[in-house]
């Protein structure tokens, strides 16, 4: 009996609104969008105050900006899987 349950339960968690999954996928987006622009603004007044740094903060900026997108990848992954 419990095997029906959970094959119920994944049909219906697949039955989900593209559109919902739209909106979702641009609410999920805003995070990123925001983080990258936090990281380089840290990169931009870092290199203001202390310009000899500039190398290092790049490369940290880089690295995290890939981490930051990872984000907003699985949430476009996650879209095309809902719809």
């Amino acid at each position: 009996m419990s095997n029906m349950v959970l094959a119920q339960a994944a049909e219906a968690a697949v039955d989900i609104n593209p559109g919902l999954a739209a909106i979702g996928y641009g609410l999920g987006a805003i995070g990123p969008g925001i983080g990258v622009g936090l990281i380089f603004s840290a990169v931009i007044n870092g290199t203001a105050r202390q310009p000899e740094a500039q190398g290092k903060l790049l490369g940290l900026a880089w690295t995290t900006f890939a981490i930051v997108e990872v984000l907003a990848l699985i949430g476009i992954v996650m879209f095309f899987l809902a719809s």
